[in-house]
């Protein structure tokens, strides 16, 4: 079902951008309505002099609505002057009053609804050196000299139930076992299978928002496993050429949550930037590199993570300007994040089990 009330809050600030071009259209009216009235001769003159009355006549009114201003703000205006004021003709026609007063109203609602929208998003497509069929997958494990018969048996049957295709994607660091040569676990094998899914992403996601990188307000970037010095931000950074007082952020060890807080983290800071005139536009970056990662022990509960994780990654381009909110592709409504904490004992397993998985 749709919320009417967040389509049209899309709307508002564009409303009141026009509104302000009809209280303009309506004084100007008041304005040549009363030069007209006032002189009724007018239509002799030559089109200098029409430009002349108006400008006297805009000026004079403006400055009566300072004055009457002052008049009812300061603290010694006497009660005579004051009668004066009230008797005398009203300054502004009553279209211009009931303008001025929905603009008002609409201002209000539009800065107490601090939006912030999704402008567009990317996902990781793979190049075809980087796709395995299940059997090579198992034929990898095989290469790696550390899985028993039976540990390759009971990962071969998982691939049969995973669901996945005969076409995904893993690292060319370990993918180059298939033809002979040895697995690369290390760091620059690592940050050249970060740097190929990150930046493809990116530059997608920069390019169908029509963003240019030195827009990009805050960046926020989550890889829970892979956390190198320098970081996947300055990468980012460096690579598009980015502004040197962008708001960056590199999260690791938060899980499968990691892409969700780095949404709500972006989210406020967005909107600590919130304004009609202001705003700003975020780039989050959800990520998970499996060259180092790949698990070399022969126990079943870990193993499901050498079958069931592949390589891919998504980039979201947020922002909360008001100007982008016709173009958007959603409007981001809620974030609601839980911390669940189990029983003393449990937590001492459940960690004991991370920490004998990253071994």
């Amino acid at each position: 079902m749709i919320n009417w009330s967040h389509v049209i809050g899309t709307y508002l600030p564009h409303i009141f951008t026009l509104g302000i071009a009809v209280l303009f259209a309506f004084v100007i009216h008041q304005v040549i309505t009363d030069i007209v009235s006032s002189q009724p001769e007018i239509s002799s003159v030559t089109i200098f002099d029409h430009s002349r009355l108006f400008l006297e006549a805009t000026r004079n009114l403006f400055v009566d609505m300072f004055h009457s201003l002052l008049s009812h703000l300061h603290p010694f205006t006497g009660a005579e002057e004051l009668m004066l004021v009230a008797d005398s003709k009203p300054l502004f026609s009553a279209k211009v009053k009931i303008t001025f007063l929905v603009l008002c109203i609409i201002l209000w609602i539009v800065k107490h609804d601090d939006p912030v929208y999704l402008m567009a998003f990317s996902t990781f497509k793979a190049p075809e050196s980087w796709k395995v069929t299940h059997k090579q997958i198992i034929e990898m494990m095989r290469q790696q000299n550390c899985f028993t018969e039976d540990s390759l048996d009971f990962m071969s049957r998982i691939l049969e139930r995973s669901g996945t295709g005969q076409a995904t994607a893993w690292p060319p660091g370990i993918v180059q076992s298939i033809h002979g040569l040895p697995t690369d676990r290390t760091i620059e094998g690592s940050r050249k299978e970060a740097e190929a899914v990150i930046c493809d992403i990116v530059d997608k996601a920069l390019k169908k928002a029509k963003v240019h990188p030195k827009e990009i307000d805050v960046l926020v970037i989550n890889c829970s496993l892979f956390s190198p010095t320098p970081s996947l931000c300055a990468l980012v950074i460096s690579k598009f050429g980015m502004r040197s007082d962008i708001q960056s952020f590199n999260l690791s060890g938060m899980g499968c949550g990691a892409s969700l807080i780095s949404v709500d983290l972006a989210k406020n800071l967005l909107q600590r930037r919130s304004g009609l005139f202001r705003g700003g536009k975020a780039l989050v970056v959800s990520t998970e590199v499996i060259t180092p990662n790949l698990y070399h022990g022969n126990e079943r509960n870990f193993l499901l993570q050498n079958t069931l994780f592949r390589c891919g990654g998504a980039a979201i381009v947020l922002s909360n300007k008001w100007t982008d909110g016709m173009s958007a592709m959603y409007k981001l409504l809620h974030i609601v994040r839980v911390q669940v904490r189990t029983c003393k004992n449990d937590d001492m397993e459940s960690t004991s089990n991370l920490v004998r998985s990253s071994y």
